[in-house]
């Protein structure tokens, strides 16, 4: 079996790092080797999270070229433009790049949290390039019915990460990310969550680099699908929430997403991280989540 293969591309802004997989079913590869794939390659994304989240994933599938990438600003890929944060459009753009790289046509696509608004972004813009995306918790609060309370949220642990450091935003984060059913409109008078009850530090170290409590946090909830946009694109889109996410957040999202595409909402075995196999020491079930997403892909074909 060939190597994984990482490459780099040069995008708007950012240097970004990928790997290419080939599978077991691609012979002399075009555009992702050097011959003709039998399946169109599988694209796993999420954000801010890097490839290394997929390694268990990507292993069952290794009859297909499966493809992995840093998005920018996190693990490999870095910001050449000096921004602070990124909005789910630029992400969009450099998946446009990414894919047209690969020079293989549509591709599949398996997208995660912050990668599955960044993947909804990407088929609103350009369909042409994802024959199936299967878009998995979108977190994206302009959806849900306490939408003003989420986003409050949201803009509060943007705030205290800049404010108090790491450990409390982490805290605000996890507790937000955890909470079943909606959120109270008097939110801010509930107490702050102690980063003690969560494993975390307290102290403020000084850093602001975090991708997900900086970069990526109030860009990525605060995005708005176009509906119209996605119904209209050649993609066939497949929105899913895990079976132990049911009353969270992006469990929620992915709901009513499903239901502003007028498509039924897929439901993946585990939580929101059930796809993983002891990456960042978190543990799902990703040997029936690999079969969900199998059967989720082979029913549109390639």
């Amino acid at each position: 079996m060939a190597e994984t293969e990482t490459r780099t591309l040069d995008t708007a802004g950012a240097t970004l790092r990928y790997d290419v997989r080939p599978g077991t079913e691609t012979g002399t590869e075009t555009g992702t080797g050097t011959g003709t794939a039998t399946r169109i390659p599988l694209l796993l994304i999420g954000s801010p999270m890097d490839a290394t989240g997929f390694a268990t994933l990507a292993s069952h599938f290794a009859d297909r070229t499966v493809v992995t990438y840093d998005p920018r600003g996190v693990g490999r890929s870095e910001r050449t433009d000096g921004a602070a944060e990124t909005l789910p459009e630029e992400h969009a753009d450099d998946l446009v790049r990414l894919i047209e790289a690969l020079g293989a046509g549509p591709v599949d696509v398996f997208a995660s949290s912050g990668g599955a608004v960044n993947a909804l972004a990407l088929v609103a813009r350009r369909g042409d390039l994802v024959h199936t995306l299967v878009a998995h918790e979108p977190p994206t609060a302009q959806v849900v019915p306490d939408r003003e309370a989420v986003l409050g949220v949201c803009a509060d642990v943007h705030a205290t990460y800049l404010r108090d450091g790491w450990g409390p935003a982490m805290a605000k984060f996890l507790a937000l990310t955890s909470r079943k059913g909606l959120f109270p409109a008097n939110w801010a008078e509930e107490p702050a969550p102690s980063p003690a009850a969560f494993g975390l530090p307290a102290e403020d170290d000084g850093s602001r680099g975090d991708p997900l409590l900086g970069q990526n946090m109030r860009g990525c909830t605060s995005y708005r699908p176009d509906f119209t946009a996605l119904r209209a694109a050649p993609t066939r889109v497949v929105v899913a929430a895990g079976k132990e996410s049911e009353g969270e957040f992006a469990a929620r999202a992915a709901a009513a997403v499903a239901e502003g595409l007028g498509t039924p909402l897929a439901v993946f075995p585990s939580h929101h991280g059930g796809f993983l196999g002891g990456e960042f020491g978190q543990h799902g079930a990703p040997a029936e989540f690999a079969e969900a997403l199998r059967a989720a892909l082979d029913a549109g074909g390639n």
